[in-house]
């Protein structure tokens, strides 16, 4: 009687091999690409950060040209405890923020970038918060007067395309350029972003918000709220205005 000869090819553990091996290699090869773009992804990040920080003082440069400028103009980087006392042995570029507002304010570190431009001192404080989606973060840059807002720069991890993700558009941006973060009391307020906003003046406190992102908008104001308020021990040193906490 004649035997059928069987295709290797066609039986389960060749697929099962084949699969297993498909994995390694791709899982290998993935692996492999990682490992090699981290260090260049790692710098991408760092010169965006640069980026950020000196867009709050009204300089703008593309990645290749960040730390040049950002050695020339940032001056001084320094960490604060809860006091608005400099913490030695804390690097202020290092700080990660969403790992430190998952620590008590107490033992938080407060980074502070101290900037000169053009004969001007400003001080650069990093910000985060919530959205609508995820986090919202960014940096507020103040004048010497620590009252007056140079600049802002805002960034999100998941808000809404044309609503919420607005707030990295320039135009908004603007809106706070000058605004006073405390009011005529002397009492730290941050910056308001209200919904139908229609003065113009720059000591109200308040900003115009974004039509249909009223919980990002929100979560604006309350991020620079916030974090301001953790640096006030540090300006009470740095000014004579006679603020207050209420």
């Amino acid at each position: 009687m004649e035997q059928k000869s069987v295709n290797k090819t066609n039986k389960n553990s060749y697929t099962f091999i084949f699969s297993i091996v498909m994995v390694i290699v791709v899982g290998t090869v993935l692996a492999f690409a990682a490992t090699s773009l981290q260090p260049r992804q790692y710098e991408n990040a760092r010169q965006e950060k640069m980026q950020n920080i000196l867009a709050t003082v009204g300089i703008e440069t593309d990645r290749a040209g960040a730390e040049a400028l950002y050695r020339q103009h940032i001056v001084e980087e320094i960490v604060l405890d809860s006091n608005g006392d400099v913490r030695e042995g804390v690097e202020a570029f290092d700080v990660d923020l969403a790992k430190e507002l998952k620590r008590e304010p107490l033992d938080q570190n407060f980074p502070l970038y101290i900037a000169e431009v053009d004969g001007g001192t400003y001080y650069i404080l990093p910000l985060r918060g919530a959205g609508l989606w995820n986090a919202i973060f960014g940096y507020i840059s103040l004048q010497d007067d620590v009252n007056t807002v140079k600049g802002v720069v805002f960034d999100h991890l998941g808000e809404t395309p044309g609503l919420g993700a607005e707030i990295t558009k320039e135009w908004f941006r603007e809106r706070f350029t000058d605004e006073k973060i405390f009011d005529g009391s002397g009492n730290l307020v941050g910056i308001s972003v209200v919904k139908g906003n229609p003065s113009t003046s720059k000591d109200d406190n308040r900003v115009d918000a974004i039509s249909g992102a009223t919980i990002t908008t929100d979560g604006v104001s309350d991020m620079i709220a916030e974090r301001l308020q953790h640096y006030l021990p540090y300006f009470e040193s740095q000014t004579d205005m006679n603020v207050s906490n209420n």
